[in-house]
């Protein structure tokens, strides 16, 4: 092998008239844009499925010929004419944020994610995580929000799979060709590459930027691949999610460290930052060191000007999903930062442990993040629950339901996933306000407009389509293992394009039970090969390279489908990737969903069906949770979670098969004289109608951007203005405020007597000595609501006491009324709590004030007790901490 002495690139001579077509395939808005991708599938199909997708690849292996042909086409030009003035005036149009907020549109949102599934030719994606940030970058797009991205190029990006003759996964590990990418350097102004410089131990590594271009939002990729690195040093970035964890840090440094950096470099300032997972955590190191280095505050007023502006979003249901590393790894690659920031050794890596004393704990993402963000969520309610659960403990004096952890469901970006069939049928019957505005439950209305005929006959068309595609695809995977010829001739015929299809597509993860479905390999056989309804499953789906127990998965299907005979009815697609997907959800009837919840976090697979006429059949987990009714699809349990997971399997099996043979086969064969299964149909109308509105980005980045981003990037405005004012004085009033909050006590607690009828209220008094803090430094609340059988407050809620003035002993008087809705055994207590109006949330300084004694018991009936008079009965306080736990 002869090293080159020199690099040149070699770039497409496109005619004057094609000129259009570079604007176009440079910026990734044609993804999602069906006559885009017509146009370069006009140039040649053949280019375009052997390019991958990928316009820039394609143009550059065009022949001269085929582009003066395509230039003296004038049908073709007037089709790169509505192209390319659709992209013009897509960029120019006015969107939500800037009409919503145009004193914020100067500001800017950054959004960091470890992988990004935007398009399958910009391989930087392994699954959901990846698809999902893909997603929000096209909606924030859409919607136009001052967001970037932030992400890194991997040289390799995720492994290809393929299965050998016994159906064990192997991987292939592509090199990807950035200069014939959709993508393109960030220039320095002089010129020249720009890069960025990160501090590993004892050298320095060399970070290039590049540029890919989501409609309105930038997305900025860093690539250690690059002269002046060592040999080990180009490899940081050479693979997602590859190597041990010395390899998974540096690769946590680049992004969050060296993304920071890198924005910087460019004169991007972010207002707000957004973590896609922990990975991204280092971000807020390298934000509170330069905060603190170029204003001069303290290392916690940096901390708190960061954190006001910073939202972290956990995907994770379970402790084993996050990364840790060793304390001595994470010291070799930070200290350098932390130690400019103003952190000693402990102090930092007690941000990143649940026991902050422990020196013996590994330093977790997760916590980091949340320990310098002022808003975290989790992706699903469900998942909120959970997440709130698994974190409560670096919030001990707080209630569970009150963990500062909240929830915005996951959605897709409708159009990336939609089918062209499907959306020239909506685009006739709903009109083109889908398209501007896929979360207009009044615009998905009109599918009930739509025919029965011709919704299941697009529908049907696609199905076929599946088949087809599938058909190639198996055929294409028994050639390379040298299949005999006859089976290769049986697999051209895999698959009826007429009977019902139900996918199953994922990461294959232990918990996602691949496998469940052949429990009983002979009751499925009999569903499966019923000559009047028969039914048929395509699986896909990679395991991690390091997962044996996902490929045993993968081993096992493909073994019960030789064993059983029935390679006609389950087929298995190797590769699973974005392309491939997109024939699945545009092609089943069915998707099929059997996570062990709850540990799936919110899942968007069974979403892409959606919009594409399918329905789903799954846990009650994730999503599906707040999506499903009877009248969209069907559930498989009720939500339950078993201790035992042998029984779980053996019920939640039995339950499929029953669904199957009972409701979905016949609901799919029950047809009336026009051959239309008019009750299927009725379901789809159902599903899309209610769901298509609900889970999709667009969606989901407006609730993002009215719950999150504003007020961070109000918060970011109010304590940076005037040299970082606010956030010094919020830094000195929170040291103050430490400093005496021991001296809080209540002394004397009322509340009225007898029973109180539901719809009126009970009056509390409640006196507080507040020591050297003032009433401004507080908010006095009554926590209330129904008890358990410990006499604990069961998903309480606070109501706030006002000051009513101050007696002669230095106790200041508090009163409020406890509306009383519901009747039973109810009980309150009192709690003081920081307060301060640049604290965007009072329930992260961690620091509350319980009255420890069971203050009273208030049992309301329902009768029309009047409820009046101020009677009030006054009682004895004793215990009361500021570090007891929350009733």
């Amino acid at each position: 092998m002869s090293k080159a002495l020199c690099s040149f690139d070699v770039v497409p001579q496109l005619p004057a008239e094609l000129a259009p077509l570079k604007e176009i395939s440079f910026n990734l808005w044609w993804s999602w844009q069906q006559e885009a991708i017509a146009l370069f599938r006009r140039l040649g199909r053949h280019h375009w499925e052997a390019s991958g997708h990928n316009p820039v690849k394609m143009l550059g292996c065009l022949g001269r010929e085929e582009l003066m042909r395509a230039a003296w086409d004038r049908s073709f030009l007037a089709h790169q004419q509505r192209v390319h003035s659709a992209l013009k005036e897509y960029l120019a149009d006015s969107t939500w944020f800037s009409i919503t907020y145009p004193e914020l549109k100067e500001h800017t949102i950054a959004y960091f994610s470890m992988e990004f599934g935007i398009t399958e030719c910009l391989p930087i994606y392994s699954g959901g995580l990846g698809i999902l940030a893909g997603d929000h970058l096209k909606s924030a797009s859409e919607l136009g929000l001052p967001l970037v991205g932030v992400g890194i190029l991997y040289q390799n990006g995720y492994c290809e799979q393929y299965l050998n003759c016994d159906g064990w996964q192997q991987e292939r590990e592509p090199v990807t060709d950035f200069h014939n990418l959709p993508i393109e350097p960030v220039l320095r102004e002089g010129g020249g590459a720009l890069t960025v410089s990160l501090q590993f131990p004892g050298r320095q590594v060399l970070c290039q930027v590049w540029r890919a271009q989501v409609g309105r939002v930038p997305l900025f990729l860093l690539d250690s691949n690059v002269d002046g690195n060592s040999a080990e040093d180009r490899k940081t970035t050479q693979q997602l999610y590859g190597g041990d964890q010395e390899a998974r840090i540096k690769q946590e440094v680049v992004l969050g460290i060296g993304g920071t950096k890198a924005l910087r470099e460019m004169g991007i300032n972010p207002n707000v930052c957004h973590m896609n997972e922990g990975h991204a955590a280092f971000l807020a190191l390298e934000r509170i060191r330069h905060r603190k280095v170029t204003s001069g505050v303290s290392v916690e007023a940096a901390r708190q000007v960061v954190a006001g502006g910073t939202l972290f979003t956990t995907h994770t249901p379970v402790p084993a999903g996050i990364d840790e590393f060793p304390p001595w790894l994470v010291e070799n690659y930070v200290r350098p930062y932390y130690e400019e920031a103003g952190y000693n050794r402990h102090e930092f890596l007690s941000l990143g442990r649940r026991h902050r004393r422990d020196d013996s704990e590994p330093f977790n993402m997760a916590l980091l993040a949340l320990r310098t963000s002022s808003f975290a969520n989790g992706v699903s309610k469900l998942h909120g629950e959970v997440s709130r659960e698994m974190f409560c403990d670096i919030w001990p004096n707080i209630p569970l339901h009150e963990v500062p952890i909240g929830h915005v469901t996951n959605g897709i970006h409708t159009r990336s996933w939609i089918s062209y069939e499907m959306e020239q049928l909506l685009l006739r019957y709903l009109g083109p306000d889908w398209l501007r505005n896929a979360a207009d439950q009044s615009v998905w209305r009109n599918v009930r407009t739509i025919p029965d005929e011709e919704l299941w006959r697009t529908h049907e068309r696609r199905r076929e389509r599946l088949i087809t595609f599938t058909r190639s695809r198996t055929v294409a995977q028994l050639k390379a293992k040298g299949a005999p010829s006859q089976e290769i001739k049986a697999a051209e015929g895999v698959l009826d394009p007429e009977a019902l299809t139900i996918g199953f597509a994922r990461r294959f993860a232990t918990y996602k039970r691949a496998t469940l479905l052949f429990r009983d390999p002979e009751r499925l056989k009999r569903i499966l090969t019923n000559r009047q309804r028969p039914v048929q499953f395509i699986f896909a789906g990679k395991a991690h390279p390091r997962d044996a127990a996902g490929k045993e998965l993968i081993k096992q299907i493909v073994h019960l489908i030789r064993e059983h005979e029935i390679q006609r009815h389950v087929v298995f697609l190797e590769n699973y990737e974005m392309n491939v997907a997109r024939y699945l959800v545009g092609g089943v009837d069915v998707w099929l969903n059997t996570p062990r919840r709850p540990y799936e976090a919110s899942g968007t697979s069974g979403m892409k069906v959606l919009p594409n006429g399918g329905l789903n059949l799954s846990i009650l987990d994730g999503w599906w949770c707040e999506g499903y009714t009877p009248d969209v699809g069907w559930a498989i349990g009720h939500g339950e979670e078993y201790d035992d997971p042998e029984l779980q399997d053996e019920v939640e099996a039995n339950a499929i098969y029953e669904i199957l043979e009972k409701e979905i086969v016949p609901l799919f064969y029950d047809r009336d004289g026009g051959n239309l299964p008019a009750g299927w149909i009725e379901k789809v109308k159902n599903s899309m109608q209610i769901l298509c509105p609900m889970f999709n980005t667009n969606r989901m980045v407006h609730e993002y951007a009215e719950k999150f981003y504003v007020t961070s990037l109000l918060n970011w405005r109010k304590l940076s203005a005037d040299g970082l004012k606010g956030a010094r004085e919020l830094s000195e009033w929170q040291h103050h405020v430490r400093s005496h909050w021991s001296g809080i006590r209540v002394t004397d607690v009322a509340v009225e007597d007898g029973t109180v009828a539901v719809g009126a209220s009970l009056y509390v008094e409640a006196e507080v000595v507040l020591g050297n803090l003032s009433p401004t430094d507080v908010a006095v609340e009554v926590y209330t609501g129904p008890l358990g059988p410990e006499s604990v407050i069961q998903n309480g809620r606070a109501i706030p006491m006002r000051r009513q003035g101050e007696n002669g002993n230095g106790g200041h008087r508090y009163a409020c009324n406890v509306p009383c809705h519901k009747s039973g055994r109810h009980g309150l207590s009192i709690r003081v709590l920081p307060h301060h109006e640049n604290l965007p949330n009072p329930l992260n300084f961690k620091h509350v004030y319980w009255v420890t004694q069971n203050v009273t018991n208030a049992r309301v009936v329902p009768s029309s007790s009047s409820g009046k008079g101020k009677k009030l009965g006054a009682l004895a306080l004793d215990g009361a901490t500021s570090r007891s736990p929350a009733p």
